[in-house]
């Protein structure tokens, strides 16, 4: 069996955005049957664990802006999720600058040996540049974000499982650092997003996890070759998550006119703003091919390019368009809703048991998307 073959017969993963931030996770007046405070959090964190969710994401805010209004810090709000649950991993995002490797190493340490291991990281190198001024952190360009990035899983990493730690990089330096005690086996997993250069070469590099906005098969394949082939030249593999936001309902049609309505009350001067510094942020990668480069107002209401992956229609049509984006070299499906406890609820019921059988039915040596592509 070849290494593709063996990462088939995994079964697929699905995560789930925490709505720790207000105004869920569509800029659009539409009603969202979702809260961000910790009560429906709690009972939504038991629903996904039931439903067959293995991860939930947690949000990084720390300011007011584009429809998030009040944000709940993504650590602290992390461990309380892991505190109401018993599986399910919690990813706490974490922002370089705000964060130092010292502390960060120290609270996941902590809550790793509290939890049994369930906590997880999400690295965001940084796209809102009026947050940082905001906070009088300074804003690096676009490839110094992820030199520091990478600078900061190295660090945690060796805090995490070396004694008498020393590193001198141009960002962080330790000398002789021992933290005790220390994560548990396995060690938390390290996450991370982009769509640029510098960030596939450094999840390649670095990473556990590479997550990528919404996007077709085919250009989700693209990104996941280019990373692969990366890793595999330092002797590694490095797994995939994509974003996506999932509308499942009755008919493709009764799906779409949701999508249809979330655009008609999209909130405009919300979105071009999202939009402006996100499309900045993506477009500052000197190859300009970071994450929203290429988002139109459409695919910004959604704040990570959700509706790209196409996980609207029946839940057959969106069982068949996930295994798709297996084939394309997806490991998890990291997804929002609209009304997120019914609708996590609805696809753990109605979605995840038709991939479970499309995985099982799927022919041996079938070509994957990436392959083809």
């Amino acid at each position: 069996m070849s290494a593709s073959d063996d990462r088939n017969a995994e079964p697929l993963k699905f995560a789930y955005w925490v709505p720790n931030v207000s105004g869920g996770l569509v800029i659009s007046d539409i009603e969202q049957r979702t809260s961000w405070d910790i009560g429906y959090n709690r009972k939504l964190a038991l629903i996904a664990e039931a439903a067959g969710f293995e991860y939930g994401l947690t949000q990084i805010r720390f300011t007011a802006g584009y429809g998030a209004e009040n944000q709940h810090e993504s650590v602290a709000f992390s461990h309380a999720l892991l505190a109401a649950t018993e599986k399910l991993k919690i990813i706490a995002a974490l922002l370089p600058g705000p964060w130092n490797p010292t502390l960060a190493a120290k609270q996941i340490a902590t809550i790793n040996n509290l939890t049994g291991g369930r906590i997880a990281i999400n690295l965001v190198s940084g796209w809102f540049s009026g947050e940082f001024r905001a906070i009088g952190e300074p804003w690096l360009d676009h490839d110094e974000r992820y030199r520091r990035s990478e600078e900061f899983i190295r660090a945690l990493r060796g805090i995490w499982t070396e004694d008498s730690f020393t590193f001198a990089g141009d960002f962080y330096r330790y000398r002789d650092y021992s933290l005790k005690p220390k994560p548990i086996d396995p060690q938390p997993e390290i996450f991370q997003g982009g769509s640029s250069r510098a960030a596939r070469d450094m999840a390649a590099r670095v990473s556990d996890w590479y997550f990528t906005n919404g996007n077709t098969p085919e250009n989700v394949a693209r990104q996941v070759e280019d990373v692969q082939a990366k890793a595999a030249a330092l002797g590694r593999r490095v797994k995939i998550g994509v974003n996506a936001f999932a509308v499942a309902r009755a008919t493709e049609a009764e799906a779409r006119a949701v999508v249809d309505e979330i655009v008609a009350k999209a909130n405009p001067d919300a979105v071009n703003a999202f939009g402006h510094e996100v499309k900045n942020a993506g477009k500052a990668s000197p190859e300009g091919e970071g994450n929203w480069a290429k988002s139109t107002f459409e695919d910004l209401v959604q704040y990570n390019d959700g509706f790209k992956s196409n996980l609207i229609g029946t839940p057959r049509q969106i069982a068949e368009r996930i295994l798709d984006l297996k084939d394309a070299g997806v490991d998890l499906v990291l997804l929002g809703f609209l009304h997120f406890q019914e609708e996590v609820e609805f696809f753990g019921r109605e979605v995840i048991p038709l991939v479970r059988e499309l995985e099982a039915k799927r022919a041996p040596g079938r070509q994957p998307v990436s392959a083809a592509a």
